[in-house]
């Protein structure tokens, strides 16, 4: 089967920008370097005034407030070194030089200044379009399904305006509770899309299809005919992109839990206070990624899944936190940690605290989360 999504080895558009950017941010510095050793050396018969008088104005340009106050320090620092060199105190050119150098350093911090809050508005309002179109197609998991108590939790990292690609559903169906929970590589319009056609086709697809394989073929179809429509995704969004993911079932009366695991972080259930990582015995490529299976799986994989247990799916960005020591956070020990009498929402509500406690507010990646608690048997809501 020919894979939908390969990365090659090239830079992004992204990555570019942001070399050009760092390399504009460098010029102000630079002229006030060339201008100290014009100054410093015979050369300084050179009129080099202009050239500093737009340090200010080239850093007000490329950089916010507080670097355009270094570039100012700096600007100020050569002329101050430059003119006590040159013996040049006292002259009408110092003072015209400094002047200059005046006026456009406060031209520069009001430039800068506006400049700034504009591309935060502008950025602020994106963002809320963004937030409200991940939240029509993310929704919230009911609190009873059947033999489950459930919770979900998804957490934005804040990176600009991008939103996530970050998906999860739970669903009540004949068959029990079935889960899914996913990731898609990438950012922005392309990786909703993406989260809108595969969370589109296991919404349908879970309530008439009674093997879980054949749940995760439906999905994984569904974004290769989508992949295949001219213009639905952009090119390097079809070069880079693949979708991590893992279904679970959860049946109305056996005390087990099923998995389907296509790349994904495994599942941990709590039992008995003591955490254990559902690991697949035959790892899965993602979807996306089907010309590498070697070795397909010809069944769903089966895990004790008791009356008290708690099950928690999650994506990456849970595990691959990082505090400030570039330790990541520590998922079975912060779920031990939690009494077991709360509820899933409150569960869910600690660990979205030791989360942030851990990475002090600053969250790299974004973070879905799934908890469901077994619940006795007989108990359960009828099948649908």
């Amino acid at each position: 089967m020919v894979s939908l999504f390969r990365s090659p080895s090239r830079p992004g558009v992204g990555g570019q920008s942001r070399v050009l950017l760092a390399l504009a941010q460098c010029v102000p510095f630079v002229i006030a370097l060339a201008v100290l050793v014009i100054e410093l050396t015979p050369a300084h018969f050179l009129y080099t005034g202009p050239f500093l008088a737009a340090v200010p104005a080239l850093a007000a340009v490329t950089m916010g407030p507080k670097r355009t106050a270094v570039a100012v320090a700096l600007a100020l620092a050569v002329s101050v070194t430059t003119a006590t060199y040159n013996q040049a105190w006292g002259t009408l050119l110092v003072y015209t030089n400094f002047l200059a150098l005046a006026l456009v350093s406060v031209a520069g911090f009001i430039t800068s200044s506006v400049m700034r809050a504009y591309r935060k508005s502008e950025l602020d309002q994106v963002r809320r379009i963004a937030v409200a179109a991940q939240e029509v197609i993310l929704r919230p998991v009911p609190e009873r399904l059947g033999p489950v108590r459930a919770a979900s939790l998804c957490l934005a990292a804040g990176t600009g305006a991008q939103v996530g690609g970050d998906l999860y559903e739970a669903v009540q169906t004949r068959y029990g509770v079935r889960m899914i929970v996913g990731d898609v590589r990438g950012k922005g319009l392309s990786g909703m899309h993406a989260v809108a056609v595969a969370l589109g086709a296991f919404r349908v697809v879970v309530h008439y299809e009674d093997d879980l394989l054949g749940v995760m073929n439906h999905c994984a179809a569904a974004l290769r005919r989508e992949a295949a429509v001219p213009g639905a995704f952009p090119e390097e969004a079809l070069m880079e992109g693949f979708t991590t993911a893992l279904i679970a079932q959860v049946p109305n009366e056996e005390p087990v839990v099923q998995l389907v695991n296509r790349g994904h972080p495994p599942p941990l259930v709590l039992h008995k206070g003591r955490t254990q990582a559902l690991m697949p015995s035959s790892p899965q490529p993602p979807l996306g990624l089907e010309d590498l299976i070697t070795c397909p799986a010809e069944e769903p994989e089966s895990y004790p899944f008791v009356p008290g247990d708690r099950l928690l799916l999650y994506t990456d960005g849970v595990i691959e936190a990082r505090n400030p020591g570039n330790g990541f956070f520590p998922l079975p020990e912060a779920m031990e940690s939690i009494n077991c009498s709360t509820t899933p929402q409150e569960f869910l509500g600690q660990l979205h605290q030791a989360l942030l406690g851990h990475t002090e507010g600053r969250l790299a990646d974004d973070v879905a989360m799934i908890l469901v608690d077994r619940l006795d048997e007989g108990v359960g809501m009828p099948a649908i």
